[in-house]
C-alpha cells in the first residue's frame, strides 16, 4: 500500500537549485557507470531485509507502507559507510553519486515489491492446505482438489514467468507519463528530493544526522524486540504482544497496545487520515458491530459454531471486510479509468489533476533550463519501443506455456487472454499511482480472480481464479513501481536505461529472495493459525472470494449479504463525499480500504498505528521542520530493527529454542487462607 505525500512547489524549486549546484561540481556518469557491483551488493542486502519486513506485515495486518524513501536512505547509509571506511584505511573509493543511489533504491523497491505482488500473504497462501482446513472441508465449494501447498521451487518458477511482463508493458509510455502528463508520483518525488539532498554540500550535514537518527532507532527497535522475546513464552497468549494496556474488558475485544515498533513506525509513515481510518474501522467493527451480532447468536447463526466457521460470526467479519475493500477499489478504479479516457480523448482533461506545475518565469529562466536538462538526460539513453514490445510478447508466450504446467486448471488460452488485457490495466494503475500514490494492484487482481473463477467453474475454478489474480497483480504492480522509479530517476538526472536495467536486476533478485525469505517464515512459524501472530488474514479472504466466484452467496449466515451490500454502498458513498466536498472537509473523511483491515484482523495494530500518528502530530506541532527532516528516519529505524529481529527469532524457532518466561495477565482473584 502506498502513502499519499504532499510535494510542494518550493521543495521542487529547491531541488532544482541543488541539482544546478551539483552539475557544476561533477559530470553526470554514463548509464553503465550508474550500475556498480557495490550498489548491487547493497541492493541484495536491503532487498532481503525489506522482503522480511514486507512478509511480516503481509502475514500480520496486510498494510504495506511505501518504503521507497527508506530504501534511498539506507542505500546512502551503507555505501557512504563503505566509501568512508575505505578512505580512512587509505584506499581510493569511487565517488558515490546520486545516480548510483537511485539505482540502488530502484533495485530494492523492485525486489521487495515481489514480496507483496508475489501473493505470499494472499493468493498463493490461499491455495494451501491450512487455509482449506481453516475454512472447513464441509464448506460448499471448498474442495480438497483445489489445494496447492507452498513449494520453494515452484514459487520461484512462477515469479520468474510472471514478474517481468509489467516492466516491458509500459516502457514506451515513460515519456508520456513522466514528461507529458507530469504526473507527481509522490513517493518517487519524495525519494528523489531525499537523494538529491544527500549528494550536495548543503545537504550533507542533514543527511549525516538522518543516518545517525535511523541507526539509533534501529538499535532501539532491535533491542526492544529481543527484550520482548524473553517474555513471550510458549504459545500465543504471553508477553508484551498480549499486554492488556486498556483493561481486560477491552483486551477481549482486541483493543490493546502491543508495543510493536513496526506498527508504530507504520503510523509515522502513513498519512494521518489512513491511521485514523484504521482506528475508526476498529471502533466500528470490534467496538460495536461484532458485539451486536454476537448477541444474535442462536438466531442469526448457530451458537455452537467454532470461531473460524464461515457460517457464524467469522463469516460476517470476512465478507463485510471484502465488501468495503471491493467498494473502495472499484470506485477508484472507475474514477481513474474515467479520468484517463477523458485525458486521452481531449488531450488535456478539463478536470484539475494533481500534477506538477510548470515552473514560472521566462523560457530562459534557470528553472526552465533545468527542466530542459532533465528532459535531455531522461531521453538520452532510449529504450527502443520494438525491444519493449518484443520482450512483452516473448515473455507472454513463455508464461502462457509455463503457467498451465504449474497450475493446470488455468488453461493456456485463459492466460493469453489475461496478457492481452493486462497492459491497459497496467496503464490505469500506473496513472492512478501517479495521481494519488495509491496502487490498486490488489483490486485489479480481485477482478481477475472473480472473472476467471466463474469462467472455469467448480472444477478447478478456485485455483484458476487465485492464479489469474496473481498474474494480474504482478503485471499492474510492477508497472506502477517502474513508473514511480522513472520519476525518481528523472528528478535525480539518472538515465532511463539504468532505471530499466536496475528494475530488471531487482526483479531477478526478488524472484529469488522473496520466496527464500517467505520460506524462512513458513518453516519457522505456524503461518495461518488464527490464534498465532502470523494469521495471514488475506489468505482466507482470497480463498473465500474465489469460492464466491464459483459458488455464489447461498451459504452465508443470516443478514450477512445484506450487511455486506450495505457496507459496499457505504464505501462508494464515502468516496463520493471525498470527491465532492471541499478539501477542508474531505481531508477528514476516512478511507474505506483502510477501515476494512481491522474488521477481520482486530484492533490492536490500529492502536499501535494511532500511537505513531499521535507522536507525529505532536512532533509537527512542536517543531514541524524537525519532524519533516527526521520522521522518516525514525520510522525506518523502528520498522527495520523489528524486521531484523525476525531473522534470529526464526532461527531460534527452527531449533526449537523457546523463550524462558511467559508473562501473562488475568483477572484479579481474592486470595484465601
Amino acid at each position: 500500500m502506498g502513502t499519499e505525500l504532499e510535494i510542494s512547489e518550493p521543495l521542487i524549486e529547491e531541488s532544482d537549485k541543488i541539482i544546478k549546484e551539483e552539475e557544476e561540481e561533477a559530470r553526470i556518469p554514463e548509464w553503465k557507470e550508474q550500475i556498480t557491483l557495490r550498489g548491487l551488493g547493497v541492493s541484495a542486502l536491503l532487498g532481503t531485509l525489506f522482503c522480511i519486513i514486507t512478509h511480516k506485515l503481509n502475514l500480520t495486518v496486510g498494510i504495506i507502507p511505501s518504503l521507497n524513501v527508506a530504501a534511498g536512505l539506507l542505500g546512502f547509509f551503507f555505501v557512504k559507510s563503505w566509501t568512508t571506511l575505505l578512505t580512512n584505511l587509505g584506499f581510493s573509493a569511487k565517488p558515490f553519486t546520486r545516480q548510483e543511489n537511485t539505482v540502488i533504491q530502484t533495485c530494492v523497491v523492485a525486489c521487495y515489491g515481489l514480496a507483496f505482488s508475489g501473493g505470499f500473504g494472499s493468493y498463493l497462501i490461499a491455495m494451501d492446505e491450512k487455509t482449506y482446513n481453516l475454512i472447513g472441508p464441509d464448506y460448499p465449494g471448498n474442495r480438497a482438489e483445489d489445494v496447492k501447498n507452498p513449494g520453494l521451487w515452484w514459487m520461484m518458477g512462477f515469479l520468474f514467468v510472471v514478474s517481468f511482463l509489467g516492466i516491458f508493458s509500459l516502457v514506451p509510455l515513460r515519456k508520456v507519463m513522466v514528461m507529458d502528463y507530469k504526473l507527481t508520483y509522490p513517493s518517487g518525488t519524495a525519494t528523489a528530493m531525499l537523494i538529491n539532498s544527500f549528494h550536495t554540500t548543503s545537504g550533507a550535514v542533514l543527511a549525516g544526522k538522518q543516518v545517525k537518527c535511523l541507526g539509533k532507532y534501529l538499535s532501539f527497535s532491535l533491542c526492544w524486540s529481543c527484550f520482548k522475546w524473553f517474555f513471550s513464552g510458549i504459545g500465543d497468549s504471553c508477553g508484551f504482544d498480549n499486554f492488556p494496556t486498556l483493561g481486560l474488558t477491552l483486551f477481549k475485544n482486541t483493543f490493546y497496545f502491543d508495543f510493536s515498533p513496526t506498527y508504530v513506525g507504520c503510523g509515522l509513515i502513513c498519512p494521518h487520515i489512513v491511521n485514523c481510518s484504521v482506528l475508526f474501522g476498529a471502533i466500528i467493527s470490534w467496538g460495536f458491530l461484532w458485539p451486536f451480532i454476537s448477541k444474535h447468536a442462536g438466531d442469526w447463526y448457530p451458537a455452537d459454531l467454532g470461531s473460524n466457521d464461515f457460517k457464524g460470526l467469522y463469516g460476517y467479519k470476512v465478507f463485510i471486510a471484502i465488501a468495503l475493500i471491493l467498494g473502495d477499489g472499484l470506485y477508484n478504479l472507475i474514477k481513474i479509468i474515467t479520468i484517463t479516457v477523458k485525458e486521452i480523448i481531449n488531450n488535456r482533461s478539463k478536470e484539475k489533476l494533481p500534477v506538477m506545475q510548470e515552473f514560472p518565469g521566462s523560457p530562459d529562466s534557470k528553472f526552465q533550463l533545468e527542466q530542459k536538462r532533465r528532459d535531455e538526460i531522461f531521453l538520452k539513453d532510449r529504450i527502443p519501443s520494438w525491444f519493449a514490445g518484443a520482450g512483452y510478447v516473448g515473455l507472454a508466450a513463455i508464461s502462457t506455456a509455463a503457467i498451465p504446467m504449474i497450475f493446470p486448471p488455468l488453461k493456456w488460452y485463459l492466460v493469453l487472454c489475461s496478457y492481452i488485457i493486462a497492459p491497459a490495466l497496467a496503464f490505469c494503475n500506473s496513472y492512478g499511482t501517479g495521481l494519488t500514490d495509491w496502487s490498486l494492484a490488489s483490486t485489479y487482481g480481485k477482478i481477475g480472480l472473480f472473472m476467471f473463477a466463474s469462467i472455469v467453474g467448480s472444477n478447478g475454478g478456485v485455483i484458476a481464479g487465485l492464479t489469474a489474480c496473481g498474474v494480474m497483480m504482478s503485471i499492474v504492480s510492477t508497472a506502477a513501481d517502474l513508473m514511480q522509479d522513472f520519476k525518481t530517476g528523472y528528478l535525480t538526472l539518472s538515465s532511463a536505461k539504468s532505471m530499466f536495467v536496475s528494475q530488471l536486476i531487482g526483479t531477478i533478485m526478488g524472484c529469488i529472495l522473496a520466496p527464500l525469505t517467505f520460506w524462512l517464515y513458513w518453516t519457522a512459524f505456524d503461518i495461518g493459525s488464527p490464534d498465532g501472530p502470523y494469521k495471514a488474514p488475506y489468505a482466507v479472504i482470497f480463498r473465500e472470494m474465489a469460492i464466491l466466484g464459483v459458488e455464489g452467496f447461498s451459504e452465508l449466515p443470516q443478514h450477512c449479504l445484506a450487511l455486506s451490500c450495505g457496507f459496499f454502498v457505504a464505501a462508494l458513498v464515502i468516496n463520493l463525499l471525498k470527491d465532492i466536498t471541499p478539501t477542508k472537509v474531505s481531508q477528514f473523511i476516512p478511507v474505506p480500504m483502510a477501515m476494512a483491515v481491522p474488521f477481520y484482523i482486530g484492533a490492536y495494530f490500529a492502536i499501535d498505528m494511532f500511537v505513531g500518528t499521535v507522536i507525529l502530530f505532536v512532533w509537527e506541532q512542536i517543531d514541524r521542520q524537525n519532524s519533516e527532516d527526521y520522521a522518516g528516519a525514525v520510522a525506518s529505524g523502528l520498522i527495520c530493527g523489528d524486521g531484523i529481529w525476525t531473522i534470529p527469532s526464526a532461527i531460534l524457532s527452527i531449533f526449537r529454542i523457546n523463550p524462558p518466561i511467559c508473562m501473562y495477565f488475568g483477572p484479579a482473584v481474592a486470595s484465601g487462607t
